[in-house]
């Protein structure tokens, strides 16, 4: 089924993903589709509770663009069994119908897991790569850095950790507009030889790629910004990205601390809240929405479960940069151009 606004970006927004779904979902829908009119949103979920909170706060939103999925895949569901055991999930429907041809995106604050793996056999995996990664932006002294692989996948190769590279490359280059980026190699110490089997054997794979391979770095080399991709597998880059997520919260209980101390106190932190606020905005998951899941075949976007509509619209808007981008076809034809064997 297509949508008849011919807009010029079609994007699937799964609306039982998230924690507080549909209402977050909806209330991110209402904004888009007040403020974006060149996006054509698609939602996929329960019809009746995505149109009850509609109905609740007053949302104009078209009948025509809520796609029916009778099953939700939760938060606790192995990924793997979910996506066969509920074959009409909002997850699954809204990854066919992208790959059906009918949208260019699909969004979703669900169950990573399910996400990632619905997208690499719904959408399909970009022919030469063997597994996708999933990157973030993370703010720096000299700016921005990106970090691959974030969770997509725990346990990486070598010969993977070389695909996200290249990969990260061009998502880099195009969406951050960074000809040449420099690309770190995550470990415990600077020098070639640190670091176990697989850093060691990445590294050699790195220095002869032709990328544009730094080295190794130390973790105090994230936020030095050292270099502007940051390399390693996903269980140590989700580490890094839920710490640095959990910084302006820390930060903020600190201030009301120190606030509560005397009357002083408060009124100097009042004086400088809103500067402090805007300082730690880079750091706000909410900014940057969600992350992108680069070597399917389509444009898919991974958020936090807890997102608010805030991070949720702009998960939306960060594919709709990443279609007008063309970051798939540019991968496709980077791949195609340069093949690789990746081995499990």
């Amino acid at each position: 089924m297509g949508s008849a606004n011919p807009s010029k970006y079609r994007i699937v927004l799964d609306a039982m993903g998230g924690d507080f779904s549909p209402v977050n979902e909806v209330i991110a829908a209402g904004e888009i589709v007040k403020n974006h009119p060149e996006i054509d949103l698609i939602l996929t979920g329960d019809k009746q509770a995505i149109q009850k909170v509609m109905a609740e706060k007053g949302i104009s939103f078209p009948e025509a663009n809520i796609i029916h999925a009778s099953q939700k895949i939760d938060m606790s569901d192995s990924p793997v069994a979910a996506l066969k055991k509920k074959p009409d999930s909002s997850i699954s429907v809204g990854c066919k119908y992208v790959a059906e041809g009918n949208a260019q995106a699909f969004v979703s604050a669900g169950n990573t897991g399910a996400v990632v793996t619905a997208s690499t056999f719904i959408l399909g995996r970009i022919s030469g790569i063997e597994r996708p990664t999933m990157g973030t932006f993370f703010p720096n002294e000299a700016g921005v850095s990106t970090i691959f692989d974030v969770g997509a996948f725990v346990d990486s190769k070598p010969q993977h950790l070389l695909g996200y590279a290249r990969m990260s490359t061009i998502y880099v280059r195009e969406i951050y507009n960074m000809p040449a980026p420099k690309i770190g190699l995550l470990t415990v110490g600077e020098e070639s030889e640190k670091g176990g089997k697989t850093i060691k054997e990445t590294h050699g794979l790195l220095k002869d790629s032709g990328l544009n391979f730094f080295g190794n770095i130390e973790g105090r080399d994230i936020l030095k910004g050292t270099v502007n991709i940051v390399l390693c597998d996903g269980f140590v880059g989700n580490i890094v990205l839920k710490f640095g997520e959990s910084v302006p919260k820390f930060l903020k209980t600190l201030l009301k601390d120190y606030a509560s101390k005397s009357i002083w106190n408060k009124l100097k932190v009042l004086i400088v809240r809103n500067v402090l606020r805007e300082a730690l905005k880079p750091l706000d998951y909410q900014y940057y929405g969600g992350v992108l899941l680069l070597g399917v075949k389509s444009v898919s976007i991974i958020g936090h479960g807890s997102s608010t509509p805030l991070a949720i619209t702009n998960m939306v808007l960060r594919a709709k940069d990443c279609i007008e981008k063309e970051v798939v076809k540019k991968i496709e034809a980077a791949i195609a151009e340069s093949p690789m064997k990746e081995t499990e």
